[in-house]
Parts: structure tokens; sequence; C-alpha cells
């Protein structure tokens, strides 16, 4: 399927609000819509964020000017938060958002099921990245899905002709070194996940390789403000800015900037780039790249030299004195500017806001650049430790209480309504269209006058669009063929009043009613906990990395293994085939969880080779591959990239044909547990040893050759490989839970997999092995989340 070529539609620009000022900037600045997060289920939690009843009236702000509103519930959820989140999905659906982002399909299933009035928006955090990940959520519902950031233009543009949703992408603002959705790194280091909204950044931070410091796995800043013609010619539908944690001066300068080379008259491009580049210097960003958007291999994304943290470099602490910080400062200072101090070890930054200036000791309000300053500092830090401006005091903004009084004067809903009224016998005929519903009553005006005027539909239109305290605002009115009558103003007047009471009666409550029903039934369905522990044969899964490993399958307690889908493997299925013939129901083909549009011919091609060698098993790593399996007899299962803290995903895999789901490699015990004791049909596995690989990246990092690991402040090692061209970081500590097998089949999981591909040795595999063997740790190896709490 093609679409028709025509003139490209002007696309929507997307501005983030972490906190009220952020909102209003935007409104203000010419953002087309906003995206915004609650105090639960956000991805980006250490944002200020909003409560409820906040959200409806920024919903209703945003509408009264025409603008939209999406909501960010772009988390995993546990199996406890369902009912909480149940409850968010029906307040969501009563205030009329314009939009859910989100990451964990049970957020999507509740919706779809039980809230049909919330439209469905795919997270850059589920990693679709080719045309198969947006046809599957086409068919799961979705009307927009935010394309992973690895893309290049071309890419996206074959992705948009081929599929119907709407495309979004990010254009402007940080960039993830990890596909989004895909990293383990914060999670590793102290369980505050970036799936959860809480990531502590160990990207940003210092790493040592043979011994030389340097920024290795930190990003410049994605800026494409000289790409938006080819986006909107590509027709993306709607262009992102990053930044829920970013300061009301962010927004407002790069959303001004935006705003201004996409209304640039026919032949300004050049001129407004020009200047939007002057404005998005006061966004106190790091340095720009296109990313990929530009070139499949971009040299500028990553510069280990450059300082990881955000913000304008201002300059190292030069002495500590009395509470007071000293640097020479490169930029101009003001009482009042915002300043992160980035410490020279792997530990997050601190950010507060100046009070006092010193010049020597001499109070000062300001300070011109080049000057040695000093500052209290609420905060301890040391010598070398560098100091970024982060905002400025001078720049767009507006109180938090003057935004809380704004937002306190917003009176009810705005609901955009078209009018079509008619005449016949005496009576006004009034079909109001609103919310895609069609709603007709009629009232007698009893005879009349001829009138003057034959413009009748003026007079009506003058009328109709006073909606006053009402729940409308009228969108458009036509009443080509009303005749020229006198109606009487109190009688107009009454109408008017008396249609729009009835209106309301109609809409506002019949969307209360549907959204009450829609919670009751939803809480109703969440699976009941039964735990009981597994029972029969417990199933093991090796997973190897090369098919003449197959041999594992012979020893004791081994069921099956488990072979990456990969070229060199191809080259081998002819052979393995013969070598197991009788035993291909005990292979299982897992597929990468990165597969780029020029990719799948092959992939498709190999899906069809494994099945007709006689294979049957293959595990699913991206939402996408289930359109690979469409009309096939495969037996589908998921890996745990597919992400499953909750029965509701585990009824989407079950859904849409998977048997078994291996459950979230993150997750903590008391999750599992409750995971473990749902009463889902589907089979849960366990991983009980694998490498982690804290990122996994398209980025290329050419000052590390991958022969000795990087290592943090704090001496932990990381292993950096180039695999089918990305790249991968992992922990050199492996994961195990071997010590916890009887523990969790108590808890009624009856399938276990270790992930030997990494362990070259046997003896290194023969370890692994004897310790689930005996229900033992592995030496040297991190329980992840398991003890501590996945938050």
């Amino acid at each position: 399927m093609s679409k028709s070529i025509s003139t490209p539609k002007k696309p929507e620009l997307l501005s983030p609000a972490g906190s009220l000022e952020a909102f209003f900037a935007a409104m203000e600045k010419g953002a087309d819509a906003v995206y915004a997060g609650l105090k639960d289920f956000s991805a980006r939690a250490k944002a200020k964020n909003f409560s409820l009843s906040q959200m409806e009236r920024m919903t209703t702000y945003a509408h009264s000017m025409g603008r939209k509103i999406y909501v960010t519930l772009n988390t995993l959820v546990k199996e406890a938060e369902l009912p909480q989140l149940v409850e968010t999905l029906a307040a969501l659906e009563v205030m009329r958002v314009d939009g859910v982002i989100l990451q964990d399909l049970a957020v999507a299933r509740l919706a779809r099921l039980h809230f049909p009035g919330i439209p469905l928006h795919a997270s850059t955090q589920m990693t679709i990245h080719n045309s198969l990940g947006v046809k599957q959520l086409e068919e799961l519902g979705f009307e927009r899905v935010v394309l992973a950031r690895e893309l290049h233009l071309n890419e996206i543009k074959s992705i948009i002709d081929t599929c119907d949703a709407e495309i979004e992408c990010f254009i402007h603002g940080a960039l993830c070194f990890s596909f989004s959705g895909q990293c383990f790194f914060s999670s590793f280091l102290g369980g505050h996940s970036g799936n959860r909204g809480r990531c502590a950044q160990p990207c940003r931070r210092q790493y040592k390789y043979k011994g030389k410091e340097g920024y290795y796995l930190s990003t410049n800043d994605f800026s494409s403000i000289e790409m938006i013609p080819h986006l909107a010619q590509a027709g993306v539908a709607s262009l992102k800015i990053e930044g829920r944690m970013k300061s009301a001066e962010y927004v407002a300068s790069v959303i001004g900037a935006y705003r201004m080379v996409l209304d640039a008259p026919e032949g300004g491009h050049d001129a407004a780039v020009a200047q939007a580049k002057e404005l998005l210097k006061l966004s106190f960003g790091r340095v720009p790249t296109k990313g990929f958007l530009a070139s499949h291999t971009p040299t500028d994304i990553s510069t280990p030299s450059i300082k990881g943290a955000t913000g304008r470099y201002l300059g190292d602490i030069r002495a500590i004195r009395g509470g007071r910080i000293s640097f020479e400062t490169r930029d101009r200072l003001h009482v009042g500017d915002r300043i992160r101090v980035q410490p020279k070890t792997d530990m997050a930054g601190r950010a507060f806001t100046i009070k006092e200036l010193f010049i020597f000791d001499k109070p000062v309000k300001n300070v011109k650049e080049n000057t040695l300053v000093s500052t209290p500092s609420p905060f301890p830090f040391k010598l070398g430790d560098s100091v970024f401006k982060v905002s400025s005091e001078t720049a767009f903004t507006m109180s938090e209480n003057a935004c809380l009084k704004r937002l306190d004067a917003v009176k009810g809903d705005c609901i955009p309504c078209e009018l079509a009224i008619s005449h016949a016998g005496e009576s006004m005929r009034i079909a109001a269209r609103v919310a895609g519903q069609e709603f007709v009553k009629e009232f007698p005006l009893g005879p009349l006058e001829p009138a003057r005027s034959s413009d009748m539909e003026s007079v009506l239109r003058g009328q109709f669009s006073k909606c006053g305290d009402t729940s409308f605002n009228l969108r458009s009115l036509s009443a080509p063929d009303f005749p020229a009558l006198l109606i009487p103003g109190p009688l107009l007047k009454e109408v008017r009043r008396g249609f729009y009471a009835w209106l309301a009666e109609q809409v506002v409550g019949a969307l209360k009613k549907q959204s009450r029903l829609g919670r009751e039934q939803a809480l109703a369905s969440l699976v009941p906990s039964r735990p009981a522990p597994a029972r029969g044969k417990e199933e093991l899964l090796v997973q190897v990395e090369q098919a003449k490993d197959w041999f594992e399958l012979h020893r004791d307690m081994v069921d099956s293994v488990v072979l990456p889908v990969s070229k060199a493997n191809m080259h081998q299925v002819r052979e393995l085939a013969r070598k197991v013939k009788g035993k291909e129901d005990h292979i299982i083909w897992q597929l990468p969880f990165i597969i780029f549009e020029a990719d799948l011919p092959f992939y498709r091609e190999a899906v069809t080779q494994i099945l007709g060698a006689g294979f049957k098993r293959f595990e699913l790593t991206n939402l996408s591959q289930f359109q690979l399996f469409k009309g096939t007899d495969a037996e589908l299962s998921t890996g745990y990239r597919l992400f499953s803290l909750n029965s509701q995903a585990l009824l989407s895999w079950q859904e849409l044909g998977a048997v078994r789901s291996t459950l979230y490699i993150e997750d903590d015990r008391e999750n599992l547990a409750r995971v473990l004791a749902a009463d889902v049909r589907i089979k849960k596995s366990v991983v009980l040893y694998a490498p982690i690989p804290v990122i996994t990246s398209k980025i290329g990092i050419k000052e590390l050759k991958g022969d000795v690991p990087i290592t943090s402040d704090r001496g932990e090692a990381y292993t950096v490989k180039v695999k089918d061209h990305l790249t991968v970081v992992s922990a050199k500590t492996p994961f195990a839970l071997t010590q916890y097998r009887s523990e969790l089949r108590q808890a009624g999981c009856g399938s276990f997999t270790l992930d030997l591909s990494l362990l070259q040795q046997q003896e290194e595999r023969d370890q692994v092995l004897e310790a689930y063997r005996k229900g033992v740790a592995v030496p040297g190896a991190s329980e992840f989340n398991y003890s501590a709490e996945l938050v």
C-alpha cells in the first residue's frame, strides 16, 4: 500500500511541559500541543509533573486555545499498580485528553477495552524502528507512533509511505546513548530504572579506558532545525521537543525557534533558520548534532572529551571557603540564575539557584564573563568540580503562583462543536456534531414575520457563538437554507441556552457514565491472584551464541537450546536440522530486538528457511516481530525485552499468539511473585543467569577498541563490544538468581532460562549449570533488583 502524493501538511509542533511555568511558556510561544506527565506513571518522575485536577484544567486551557494535550503514561506498570492505572485512565477519558503516550501494553489493553475515548500513542520507549512495528500497533488500535531516534530521514519516509498511523519524531533535545526503553544501566547500579521514570543518567558520567578519562557514553544534544522542511515533506505528523526536566526558559526559546522556522514564508527559510539558531543558544544545551536523522553513521553524536552535564560550561571550582565556591565564569551571571555543579567523580551533579554573588568579598547583582566570582553553595563540592549554567533569571518566566492563579481562572471544559441549523414547520432543528457523534434537537418557534436581512447564518452564528459558561466552543455553524425570519431576541437566547444545557447533559453526562462503567468493568476484569507452586517437570532453556553449541541439549536437565537468528547460524540451519532430527522442537530461534527496515527481507527469508527446515519455536524481542509469523504455525514466545511486569501485559502477548513469556529481567522479588501468581494461561519463564547489556546503541565509540573494559570512578567494569553494527556495553558482573530457583518454583515458575551465550569456556558454563542444579549462587554475580526493589 502506498499513499497518494500531496502537498505536505504542516507538522504539529509538540512541546514538553514538566512544570506549569513550562506549560504556559509553550502555550505562549506557539506550541500546537504539549505532552505532560502525572505524578504517577511518568517516565520523568523527577519532573514536577501534575495532579489530575491540574491536568484537567491544563487540558481545558489548551482546548480553549485550539491546542492539544497528551498525557505521558510511559512507564512500566507493576501488578499492584493496575487498579491505580484504571482509576487514572477513567479520569483521563472524562477530561478528554487528546492522547496517552504509553510504553507498557497493559495501558493500551485496558484503554482499548474499557476507555475507548482515549487515543493511544506509542512511546519511543517501545523501540519501534520499522514498518512492521507500526503496522502491529495499528492493529492494536494506536493512532500515533513515536519512532526510535536512531532512524535516518529516508527510513522514516519509507515507514510513513507504507503505514497509516501518524508518525511522531523527536527533533530537539537530549539523546539517550542507548535505544530508548532498552537501557538497564541506571537500574543495574541501584534499582532506579529509566523504564520506571527514574534514570540516574550514569551514561553522563566520566569513565576510564586504558588510564584515560572521558565521557565515553555521553551524547551531544539533538538539534534538527535545518531538517524541518525535509521532515514535513516526508509526512511526519508531529515534531517533538525533548525536555520535561527542562526549565520554562528552555521551552520558550526552543519552541520559539522551531515555530519561527515552521512558519517561515516561502523563500524565507534560510533566514529563519539563522535567526532560530541564535535563539537556540539560549536553551543551555550541549553541543548540537543532527544525530541519525541526517546520517546513518554520524561522527558528531558523541564527543568523549566534552563533559556530559547539560548547560553552558562556566568553569571549574578553584576555591572553597566558608561555604562559598569560587570559579572563573566564562559567561555572564545574575543573581537568580540557576547553576549545576558536576563532580569529577561519576556521581550525579547538583543544581541550585544563585541567591548571592561576590567579587572577592563585595556583594554584586551580576558579573561579566571572565570574572572570578564566588557564591554560597547549599551542597558540598570539591576542587575541580565543573560548574554549568542551566537557566537564566533574565529569561521568559512566570512565577509558580502566577501560573496557579491563571490555571485557577480556567472554568469548565471547552468541547468543540459543529452546528447545522435548519427550519421546518415553525420549528428550529439543531444538529450538533461533538466528539465524533451527532445530537439532534428541535425547538418550536411558532409563526414568525419575515426579516429584512437574508443572511440568517450570520445572525444564528452571532447568537450561538455566545457559549458563556457552557462546556462548548462553537467551531462552525452552517444554516444555508434557513429562511429570512425575524426571531425575537429573547426567544433566540432561550433556544440557545436550552440547547446547550441539553447538549451538555447528553455529551458530558454520557461521557461520565461511559467512563464510570468502563472503570467498573476494568477493575472487575483485573486478573485474580492464585498463588501455587509450579507442578510437573521444570523446563530449563539454555541460550547459546552459535549453532555448533546445540550439543548443550545432551546435558541432564536441559530441555531446549535458544539460538539467535544470525547470518552465521543461517548457514548452519540445514546441517543443524539433520543433527537434531526428531528433536526440532527442542530448538528455539531468537530474533534480534533491532531489525532495521533494510534488514527485514533477510529476516523474512530466515524465518521461512527455519520453518522449512522443520523448526517451529521462536522467541520474539520486539513487538514488530509478530508480523513475521502471520499465517504460519510457529510457536511464539516473548523475551524479556518485551516488557512483562504485570498480568495485563501477559494477556496482551497471549492474545497476540504467544504461549510463553519471559518475565522482566529488572524486576524484584515482590512483583515477580505477584506476576507468577496471576491467573493467566500463558507459561511464565524467569531468567536465572545472563550477562546484563546495560546499554545497546547504534552509536559507535571510535576511541574504544573493546580490548579492555571501561571503569567507573567506583571501579565497576564494563565491556564494550560491537556486534551486528550495534555497540553493546555489558557489565562485567553477570546477573544470576540460581540460588532462588526453589523459591521461584514455589512462587509458581516452571520455566527457567540460563543465557550462556558470552561464556566461551566450558568450565564457565559447567559452573553456572552446577549452580542451577544445586540451587546455589554463582560466585561474583549480581542479583540485580531481586532482593532490593525496582523503583
